[in-house]
């Protein structure tokens, strides 16, 4: 860092941020990996399950840098971008309607006091039915990227679903390399509601939630017809999201039949935890 930097840290229902107005380039680009490994460290340093640079655009009323917690690049974050979106509209970087770059597309948000719903990009890579042995069962899973990419595999007693030993197998199976999934452990506690629990790649362990993944979640639960939009995601931090899409049934170049989705955002609560001033320690 080349000087004092101030920070943010933020709650997006759980997903816990560090975000950095970095306009003026305060931190080294060449740096900016092992930094940002340091300061997400818990109890070392401030902790958190990644990092958030905000960035002047040409397009757009900014431009975002994420970063997981092991100080690599995610293509897109949920969560983060809803807090993205509060921390720059609370410094009159953009206003309550805004658009922002991210890697993934850009992005447009809407604050409205503690509330930011963002517009995600049309999902892609979306595969039904795939089979993964997991304690020595064949299990099904499938997968769809809703900005990064995410497997979702349904159980019926989550308290009892062990995340990081099945997560960590479905993260770095054959089926999603090289880029490794994010993993979905689904359940339907109520109608029109789900619990999701996420094992995220880069934090490399279950989080308190994770917006990508309920988007997920949510749009592979309704392909099965067993939700429609809108639908209510409780996270693993107790928290809920809020999913709305626009589903389509349509023929497939292949003769079969899949589905066209469309007009994705997700809802929730964005909240400031407290704002400081990194110093040395924070880095050693």
């Amino acid at each position: 860092m080349k000087k004092t930097v101030n920070f943010a840290k933020y709650s997006g229902t759980g997903n816990d941020f560090i975000i950095i107005d970095n306009r003026a380039g305060l931190i080294e680009p060449a740096e900016m990996a092992e930094t940002v490994r340091l300061l997400c460290r818990r109890c070392f340093s401030v902790g958190a399950d990644g990092l958030i640079l905000i960035e002047d655009s040409e397009t757009a009323d900014f431009r975002w840098q994420f970063y997981n917690a092991d100080g690599s690049r995610a293509e897109m974050c949920g969560n983060g971008a809803r807090c993205a979106a509060h921390f720059a509209h609370a410094k009159a970087i953009a206003p309550a309607r805004m658009s922002f770059e991210t890697v993934a597309g850009t992005i447009a948000a809407e604050v409205n006091g503690q509330t930011v719903k963002v517009g995600l990009t049309p999902p892609r890579d979306i595969i039904m039915g795939q089979k993964i042995e997991l304690d020595g069962k064949l299990r099904e899973v499938d997968s769809i990227d809703t900005g990064v990419p995410h497997a979702v595999h349904f159980v019926t007693m989550p308290e009892d679903t062990p995340v990081r030993e099945w997560g960590r197998t479905i993260r770095y199976h054959r089926l999603f390399e090289p880029r490794g999934t994010n993993v979905n452990f689904v359940s339907l506690p109520a109608p029109g509601e789900l619990l999701v629990r996420t094992y995220e790649r880069g934090v490399e362990d279950e989080t308190k939630a994770c917006g990508t993944g309920a988007v997920a979640s949510a749009l592979i639960a309704a392909m099965h017809g067993h939700v429609t939009s809108p639908v209510t995601v409780r996270t693993s931090g107790g928290d809920r999201l809020v999913i709305h899409f626009r589903l389509e049934a349509e023929n497939k170049e292949d003769g079969g039949r899949g589905h066209r989705v469309t007009e994705v955002f997700l809802e929730g609560a964005a909240d400031l935890v407290y704002e400081g001033e990194l110093r040395p320690g924070a880095l050693r």
